[in-house]
């Protein structure tokens, strides 16, 4: 098992996030953005400068956190896009020796009146998404679904819909997503209204089928927003699902996002450079004190190793 995260949270630049990592006693980074641009749109000479600092420091990519069939990516596009990511990341994760990449089921398609649509176009979907898992999978790579705010993280029976039509995908779990979204998997009550998801529950109906962990948590403010957390504050059943993971033999990567200090989608949240760093390193040592904590516990516990 090892220890990773979304080290654009912690700096803009590769630098930044390669101190940040090591500041951890980490040699993981779920590669996203650098310098603003996602791993597999920078050009030629950017992507080397990437390469030559990672070999200098010896951290390694472990995961691209690509932009591929995201929820900025409608079903009702062109796949062009989305196949040019993907064929851009490939030799660059064979050039890192890289197997995960982080990929999505396009956005939930909606209503000219922004209400979810009937119609999630789910055969085209499903098409696009084994073309995806082919493409990696011929290259001897791994591609994993995050449920976030696309089709497969419409809800647990979306995800499980997903898995039956594109056979042999795996799951990237993020425990805080369900958070902050409808559980689309149940009927609306009368007034068109649905629960929050459990994070619990998707991760059990699920779980055999999960890869690779992201940590993120939060929950419903008392004004009806949602707001992050640190990991095990929010609603996002953390611990729950760590120790169910471990208990289970779970040998991935854990990473962290901790949407705190910056989150990848809005702009909005800005912080200087340092809070961004100071943050992303508490979060890190907090999913730290937390694993050890729940292997103390375990009667495994002496067989767990951090690598």
């Amino acid at each position: 098992m090892y220890f990773t995260g979304f080290a654009d949270e912690a700096a803009k630049d590769l630098a930044g996030q390669i101190a940040a990592t090591q500041e951890l006693g980490w040699s993981n980074i779920e590669a996203r953005n650098i310098d603003g641009r996602n791993l597999h749109d920078l050009d030629d000479a950017a992507f080397d400068r990437v390469c030559e600092q990672l070999a200098a420091t010896g951290v390694r990519i472990n995961c691209f956190g690509s932009a591929i069939a995201n929820w900025a990516k409608s079903i009702d596009q062109p796949f062009d896009t989305s196949l040019a990511e993907a064929r851009r990341a490939i030799p660059r994760m064979q050039r890192l020796g890289t197997q995960l990449i982080r990929i999505m089921s396009f956005a939930v398609r909606k209503d000219a009146d922004g209400r979810v649509a009937d119609d999630q176009a789910e055969a085209e979907r499903f098409r696009r998404l084994r073309e995806l898992l082919r493409l990696f999978s011929d290259a001897g790579l791994t591609p994993v679904h995050e449920n976030c705010m696309n089709y497969g993280g419409m809800g647990w029976t979306f995800t499980l819909r997903l898995l039956e039509n594109v056979p042999g995908l795996k799951l990237v779990f993020d425990t805080g997503n369900p958070t902050m979204s409808e559980d689309f998997s149940v009927a609306p009550d009368p007034d068109g209204r649905r629960p929050q998801q459990s994070s619990w529950e998707f991760y059990r109906q699920v779980r055999d089928h999960v890869a690779y962990i992201h940590i993120k948590d939060g929950r419903i403010g008392t004004d009806g927003k949602h707001v992050h957390t640190m990991p095990g504050a929010g609603d996002g059943d953390v611990r729950q699902v760590l120790t169910d993971l471990l208990v289970r033999g779970y040998d991935g990567g854990i990473s962290i996002e901790p949407h705190l200090a910056s989150v990848y989608h809005d702009p909005s949240l800005s912080n200087p450079a340092e809070v961004m760093r100071a943050c992303y390193r508490e979060y890190g040592r907090q999913v730290i004190a937390l694993v050890a904590d729940i292997s103390r516990q375990l009667p495994q516990a002496g067989r767990l190793k951090i690598r």
